[in-house]
């Protein structure tokens, strides 16, 4: 009873209430920001992970327009039955050069963390394009006119500069090379060399089938290359970390 009263007495006294919450504050936000200042990088570096290709950064940006992020999240966690359906847990490597993060907080689709290379250019062709012909149950929209909407890619060098500003570490070369590049990995039949100089394991495709460059191409691209950079059968985490 007296450390009731005693804890009444406080929050009947509103100076006293203020000034305590404030030094509960202020040491929970020592003990989070303190550390920080102690370590180098609080992201623990994985070998294969490489900025965005031009294709793939556009796909990006149109699976954010769509609002793709509110149904479908991209990180999963250390726990047991979300590693056996999706894969290994993510890692912040991973992420480091998303600009905003696709972790997300809502799962009415699956995670897609791990998406790339589970399925084919033409399954997501036929799942973007009617989703219920291939899940019947999915309330997913259709997004057949990506399809018919062609792009160019004129931008994209503007947009890595941009990305370059926050830390992306985009050369001056891969900027000058931006619209060659992005064309390029849509056409496997073409010359390639340089887009896979400058990007590791870049996957080259005719993601749509058809003979125009659109955004069905972009956002398969985007989509072919979450959870692939990493070689996760040979990953061994920093103990140090």
């Amino acid at each position: 009873m007296a450390f009731l009263d005693k804890h009444k007495s406080i929050e009947t006294h509103a100076t006293l209430l203020a000034v305590l919450s404030l030094v509960v504050v202020v040491i929970g936000g020592v003990v989070e920001i303190a550390p920080l200042f102690y370590i180098q990088n609080t992201i623990e570096k994985v070998e294969g992970v490489r900025p965005y290709t031009p294709l793939e950064l556009a796909g990006r940006d149109i699976y954010i327009r769509e609002g793709c992020y509110v149904c479908h999240s991209q990180m999963i966690r250390p726990m047991r039955d979300e590693v056996e359906r999706y894969g290994h847990y993510s890692l912040a490597a991973e992420s480091m050069y998303d600009h905003p993060f696709q972790w997300g907080s809502k799962r009415t689709g699956p995670d897609l963390a791990r998406v790339g290379g589970r399925y084919s250019d033409a399954w997501h062709v036929d799942h973007l394009t009617n989703p219920q012909a291939v899940v019947p149950e999915s309330v997913m929209p259709k997004y057949s006119y990506l399809l018919r909407a062609q792009i160019d890619g004129k931008h994209i060098a503007q947009i890595m500069s941009t990305h370059a500003m926050v830390g992306v570490p985009y050369t001056s070369e891969m900027i000058e090379a931006a619209v060659e590049d992005f064309k390029a990995q849509a056409n496997p039949d073409g010359d390639t060399s340089g887009l896979e100089a400058r990007y590791s394991r870049v996957t080259l495709s005719n993601y749509d089938g058809q003979p125009d460059l659109t955004e069905m191409d972009a956002l398969i691209a985007y989509l072919q290359v979450l959870g692939t950079m990493v070689d996760f059968s040979t990953f061994q985490p920093d103990p140090t970390r």
